[in-house]
């Protein structure tokens, strides 16, 4: 690996499907999207490096100790370092950056990551309980939150200082199960109209005041994979999207210590992104982000700097984030419909915005692609890692 460029790029991807996958385990999971990543690079599993596996847990599966599950995939990876990062629903993005440095600091030249999650052998209840986990747990009235009563906060507290956002929120649920329709990997292969998804019914329940059941992301089982490659290593590739910027940003984790509608971290590690890359949002071309709640969504756009704080609808309004806007934002139909299994999420927007520049996009496709945009959050925009990335054309 030469001084000169410590530049990393995105050289091959696997993904299974997303979705409530019963015969499957978290170690059948790890090795498909493994396989797939290692059959897509062409690459001889001796050849890696590193690994890194993006895994939450928190209590869902028995397995907590899962790194070296990946060696599993292929002999060859036999005595190769594995680690797992956890850092709540950014774990996979976690492990992406991991590896990211890993490149950069000159002790590997080839990394493959891999994000996984087994969620749904568990009750709707055991599994928000684990979430739950992903708070702050030292203040009673934090601690007895669920997600989905956190961001209903959020939601809340916006109605009161900027307007109603129920519209727009149901608009945003609207389009990604639109977009998920095109996507065979994803979970909910279920149109949703606005109406259906802006009114409260036996269909639509209410799950925590206002959000409503359309509203809230997906229970998910289902795993990513990703080869990363130095600069002198991913000229052997035919394939290749370099990582332009990368930006984590950590906020403090008690909610009643910042103002949660300002979206601080989320704003600062996009804004550092787009620095990083030298880039402004008109040279986006899409961009995969973490609506783990619609209300999330609308405080991204805002975030982006798609319209100013209070006024995230407009994005909507004006279609620029819909698949023929201007900026469609998740394509792959979002954690909302293409599923979230917590610590794939982040690797898989990787894995998909590498197929999207690379001219093989997985669903709806945005023609002539160049660059990407790619945020990952965990907690209540707690851990923030925005990432830029660009088609290399050979």
């Amino acid at each position: 690996m030469t001084q000169q460029d410590h530049s990393v790029s995105i050289v091959a991807s696997g993904h299974t499907r997303f979705g409530r996958l019963n015969d499957t385990t978290l170690e059948d999971l790890i090795v498909e999207a493994s396989r797939e990543a290692l059959d897509d690079a062409q690459v001889d599993a001796n050849d890696i490096d590193q690994i890194f596996l993006g895994h939450f847990n928190s209590g869902m599966v028995p397995d907590g100790f899962p790194a070296s599950l990946v060696l599993q995939a292929d002999p060859g990876l036999r005595f190769t370092p594995a680690s797992r990062c956890e850092n709540a629903c950014a774990s996979g993005a976690a492990a992406v950056f991991a590896g990211i440095n890993a490149i950069r600091s000159g002790a590997a030249d080839l990394v493959l990551v891999v994000g996984a999650e087994k969620m749904t052998a568990n009750s709707t209840a055991d599994v928000t309980r684990a979430l739950a986990g992903a708070g702050y747990q030292n203040d009673p009235r934090e601690a007895g939150l669920s997600f989905p009563q956190v961001f209903g906060v959020a939601a809340r507290a916006y109605q009161e200082r900027y307007g109603d956002p129920l519209a727009a929120m149901a608009r945003i649920a609207e389009k990604n199960h639109g977009n998920a329709m095109e996507n065979p990997l994803a979970q909910m292969h279920r149109p949703l109209s606005f109406d259906e998804c802006n009114t409260v019914s036996e269909q639509n329940p209410m799950i925590a005041d206002p959000l409503r059941l359309t509203d809230c992301s997906l229970i998910t089982d289902g795993a990513a994979a990703i080869v990363l490659a130095s600069a002198e290593r991913a000229r052997d590739f035919p394939r290749q999207v370099a990582i332009r910027s990368a930006v984590q940003v950590n906020d403090l984790l008690p909610m009643n210590s910042r103002d949660f509608l300002a979206f601080e971290g989320p704003r600062r590690a996009l804004s550092q992104a787009y620095q990083q890359a030298g880039v402004t949002l008109e040279d986006l071309h899409f961009a995969e982000v973490h609506d783990c709640f619609t209300i999330a969504e609308l405080l991204i756009y805002e975030a982006m700097g798609l319209a100013p704080a209070g006024q995230g609808a407009r994005a909507l309004e004006d279609g620029t984030v819909f698949a023929d806007g201007r900026l469609p934002v998740n394509l792959s139909g979002g954690l909302k419909a293409k599923g979230h299994p917590v610590g794939a999420t982040g690797v898989s927007m990787h894995a998909l915005a590498f197929r999207q520049l690379t001219g093989q996009a997985v669903g709806r496709a945005r023609a002539n692609a160049e660059m990407g945009l790619i945020f990952n959050m965990g907690g209540a925009a707690v851990a923030n890692y925005a990432s830029v990335l660009q088609a290399k054309r050979t």
